[in-house]
């Protein structure tokens, strides 16, 4: 990973360059932060710093997390009564070299784990302990990353303790963690703490200007929601490039729902919306009911006199957006946005999109009359 690749961080970037220049590197480090802020990302590329200023080789190699001395643990489910992750280290290596910033919902996603709890075992430590009690492959260094280290469990957490207190040598070992809270005071206190910042809005607005080149973008909406992350920025981007399509069918969809009240008849012009977005890819139509749960959100805070937090409004094709905020309410809102949970949670699990977009778009027909 090369530091120029990361986003922001610039500050932070030379920090961590100029010590292992001047050699001043603790044995172990944790960066504390959101993953969206370029907690795995910086570990990485601090890692590719200090093994290529060993043997310039290595710089590619650690880059592709191709490196025999690099070695990466990371929260898993247990597979066949083994909590290691060697069996999940290719998914993770994908995912990871698509984007660095992915965080542990996006690692769920990947695993398809379903309700499984994802945590780092005892199995991993013993089997670290055992890696590193051995010779470097290239003769340098050893260097261990332990994303989201706050998931180890608490015999886990124990044991690696041991290893922290007593590594063998030329080992390096850098931590990463959303929350230090429920990590042991321990582990805590012999770890050099990095904290790494949100994003601020210039460094992010200008890497969202280089990403998207020419294309029209609203700026301001993604940086307004995604709040210094970036990974958050990524998916709104993706997001946004859907906007066209999601207006256009949001509002036939309102706007079909509406009538089938005064004319049942509508509710075939429901079931012709739902066929049309069921043929849509799964990621597509998952970003779909993103986009909808949002503008529910939204015409809520409009309809409540929270106007100034309402960043998007839809005003295509003589869509009236006051009238219609007017109608999500207390009384309805949070029965739409379970149905449009529900909707998510049958579409991943890959359950007949035609189905499923039927039923929402029928259900909303309903919940749209009530009153507060």
């Amino acid at each position: 990973m090369d530091w120029d690749k990361i986003v922001g961080q610039t500050h932070l970037k030379s920090l961590l360059k100029n010590s292992v220049e001047d050699r001043r590197v603790g044995h172990a480090q944790l960066f504390l932060g959101k993953d969206g802020y370029g907690t795995f990302a910086l570990a990485l590329a601090f890692a590719q710093e200090l093994l290529s200023r060993e043997n310039e080789l290595a710089r590619s190699k650690v880059g592709s997390l191709n490196h025999l001395d690099l070695h990466i643990t990371f929260p898993v489910y247990k597979s066949n009564r083994s909590g290691l992750t060697a069996p999940f280290f290719d998914q993770f290596r994908e995912m990871m070299l698509a984007n660095p910033y992915s965080n542990s919902e996006d690692w769920n996603v990947r695993l398809e784990s379903e309700n499984k709890q994802l945590t780092i075992y005892a199995d991993e430590i013993d089997e670290i302990n055992k890696k590193f009690s051995l010779k470097s492959f290239e003769g340098g260094s050893k260097i261990l990353i332990v994303w989201h280290a706050d998931k180890m469990n608490a015999e886990a957490a124990n044991k690696f303790l041991k290893f922290l207190e007593e590594p063998p040598k030329n080992t390096y070992i850098i931590l990463t963690a959303d929350d230090a809270s429920s990590m042991l005071e321990t582990i805590l206190s012999r770890t050099q703490l990095v904290e790494v910042p949100r994003l601020n809005n210039e460094e992010m607005l200008a890497a969202l200007q280089e990403k998207t080149r020419d294309r029209a973008t609203d700026f301001n909406s993604i940086l307004f929601r995604a709040q210094g992350n970036w990974n958050t920025a990524m998916q709104l981007l993706q997001f946004e490039t859907l906007n066209g399509d999601s207006e256009e069918l949001f509002i036939l969809w309102v706007r079909e729902a509406f009538m089938v009240k005064k004319k049942p008849e509508f509710l075939k012009n429901i079931v012709l919306w739902a066929r049309q977005i069921a043929a849509w890819n799964k990621e597509k139509q998952l970003s779909f009911v993103a986009y909808c749960s949002e503008m529910f959100r939204l015409a809520l805070l409009q309809n409540y006199a929270g106007e100034t937090l309402v960043y998007n409004k839809i005003t295509r094709d003589g869509f009236k957006w006051e009238t219609f905020s007017s109608y999500i309410n207390g009384a309805n809102i949070e029965a739409i946005l379970n149905e449009l949970s529900e909707a998510d949670y049958h579409l991943e699990r890959n359950g007949n999109p035609r189905i499923i977009w039927t039923d929402l778009g029928i259900k909303l027909s309903r919940y749209l009359h009530k009153k507060a």
